[in-house]
């Protein structure tokens, strides 16, 4: 590349920021020597301050922000150019080859929704109306079903950004649940209100790169039939879902930190929004860190402020592959994660899907509530009662997770329902150390099967087990597992219900007079080896065995 290449490379860089003061001579040398290449990209930066926006947070500034989005489709495709102040606006509605550019000290403010019994919001505006109802709809929660209500929405587009250092702030977004401690006085769906930040439907080749998000209301992100994704180096602080990737495919997530206490952080769905079910698959998620156990605005900000005890019991902020699963998760990584304070990685068929080809790997998870692992097969089945049938979760793979300092009333849990069993799981370096605690009455436990309840790791109350329940497996192989109570505790490490073909080889657990690593219910075809939970064992049936 010749020095002129190189400057003018960083003039096409810089151009949009207003950084072109700071080149070298020699750039300015060739940009002068380019000047036509240089004025057409220029023109392609849509200044929002153009159009007539204001930034000082009163004046609305929705008309100009369109504007200057309309203006740039309309020359072929560009950049809208948000630069530092605050810009309060209703929905925002995105174009194809277009990109939005957050500037740092941009906060883009979402105006306040209508309030309960009222038609317009702050000073006389509205979010964009919701789609129709539709047959469909009751098969997912309202937020699944609608786009358009959003500060930011688009439908049908293609090759669209959001980058740049900014903040997006969901003010005036409703949330769409009153048991959230920081209740918003919107009602979710109530014409006028606005319920998520950004939300696309049917869209392709898209990035999401480098902003923040405070107080998304119901979803920070909501992408549905969005193919082709990058989403990089988010910071999102939020009261509801960080980010839902519903029915995509081709999906990138990286580098991003979620703190979302009352519902879940990164969560890809598969639902029947799209009015047919499609799956979610081809997606990697990596290097991300998820919470739910600090206050709102203090990770962004950097306090880091945890809630004080007693005041957050929920406490989800966790990666989820559900509820909503009409479609499927094909072909799916979950890697180089942290989980803090929050629940732990769950993955769900509920409603039909076909949960296969997953793998997860170097995951560490700190101060959780709930199960490190909670897989689930079930049969919600909220679809269409002529095609949706029970679906699968198999082949999937976790090697290489640590947790330390986890709640003890719920262990993992992998189960299916009589009938319908997980397949062909493996699990591989896992060290699983919790409080302890739990009575020697607790290992006595019969959790119910609830084939049809909605799922999560406190279905089914507190658990006969302080490391794994497995139940309704076939083909299971763990292998260099540990378990590790802080207290004693008096229920077995592994309680296996209807599992066959078993293979477990370096396993870990406390063993005493009282207490036994396994507890056996009608599995099959059991083989344990090298281990300091048990002697080398192999048993064709046993209908109940502990030891």
């Amino acid at each position: 590349m010749s020095p002129f290449d190189s400057a003018r490379r960083d003039l096409l860089r810089l151009a949009p920021l207003g950084l072109t003061a700071a080149l070298p001579p020699m750039a300015h040398a060739a940009a002068r020597a380019n000047s036509a290449q240089s004025a057409s990209t220029l023109a392609s930066i849509f200044d929002i301050r153009t159009y007539g926006a204001v930034g000082d947070g009163k004046a609305l500034d929705t008309n100009a922000i369109n504007a200057a989005i309309a203006a740039a489709a309309a020359s072929g495709g560009g950049t809208v150019y948000f630069p530092a102040g605050t810009w309060l606006t209703f929905s925002i509605r995105l174009q194809s080859n277009v990109a939005l550019y957050l500037a740092q000290g941009c906060i883009l403010l979402a105006a306040d929704s209508p309030l309960l019994g009222q038609t317009t919001g702050y000073n006389g505006g509205t979010y964009d109306a919701a789609e129709p109802k539709t047959s469909y709809d009751a098969y997912q929660d309202y937020g699944h079903n609608h786009w358009h209500n959003s500060l930011i929405w688009g439908e049908d587009l293609h090759d669209v950004a959001i980058t740049g250092p900014g903040l997006i702030h969901g003010k005036g977004l409703s949330n769409g649940r009153d048991w959230v401690v920081e209740v918003v006085p919107f009602k979710a769906e109530q014409p006028g209100v606005g319920n998520k930040t950004i939300a696309l439907k049917n869209c392709r080749n898209v990035i999401f790169r480098d902003f923040s998000i405070l107080k998304g209301g119901h979803f920070g992100l909501l992408l549905t039939g969005v193919d082709n994704v990058s989403i990089d180096n988010l910071k999102i602080d939020t009261d509801r879902d960080g980010m839902d990737i519903d029915c995509c495919k081709n999906v990138r997530v990286s580098n991003c930190t979620v703190n979302s206490p009352w519902d879940d952080a990164i969560c890809p769905k598969s639902s029947f929004a799209l009015g047919y079910a499609r799956a979610t698959e081809n997606v990697t998620i990596t290097n991300c860190y998820v919470t739910g156990c600090y206050e709102i605005g203090s990770v962004l900000d950097g306090t880091f402020k945890k809630f004080p005890d007693g005041v957050q019991k929920y406490r989800t902020g966790r990666i989820k592959c559900g509820t909503e699963s009409n479609g499927g998760f094909k072909n799916i990584t979950i890697s180089n994660c942290v989980f803090e304070g929050c629940q732990g990685l769950a993955l769900e068929s509920e409603d039909g899907a076909l949960c296969e080809d997953i793998t997860i790997s170097n995951i560490t998870m700190r101060d959780n509530v709930s199960a490190p692992l909670f897989f689930r097969l079930g049969s919600r089945l909220r679809g269409p009662k002529e095609s949706t049938q029970v679906g699968a979760l198999r082949r999937i793979s976790v090697n290489n997770l640590v947790s330390s300092n986890g709640g003890s009333n719920i262990c993992s849990i992998l189960s299916g329902i009589p009938g319908h069993s997980l397949e062909d799981i493996h699990l591989s370096n896992i060290f699983i150390e919790h409080k302890g605690g739990a009575p020697v009455e607790a290992a006595a436990i019969r959790p119910p099967e609830k084939d049809t309840a909605y799922p999560d790791p406190e279905m089914f109350g507190p658990m006969p087990a302080q490391g794994f329940f497995l139940r309704h497996i076939f083909n299971l192989e763990m292998s260099h597992i540990e378990v590790r109570p802080q207290q004693p505790d008096f229920r077995p490490s592994f309680y296996l219900d209807e599992v066959t073909r078993v293979d477990m080889l370096a396993i870990t657990a406390p063993i005493s007079a009282k207490l036994h690593a396994f507890h056996l219910n009608k599995v099959a075809d059991f083989r344990i080896a090298f281990s300091r939970a048990a002697r080398d064992t192999q048993i064709s049936t046993a209908e109940t065995q502990s030891f």
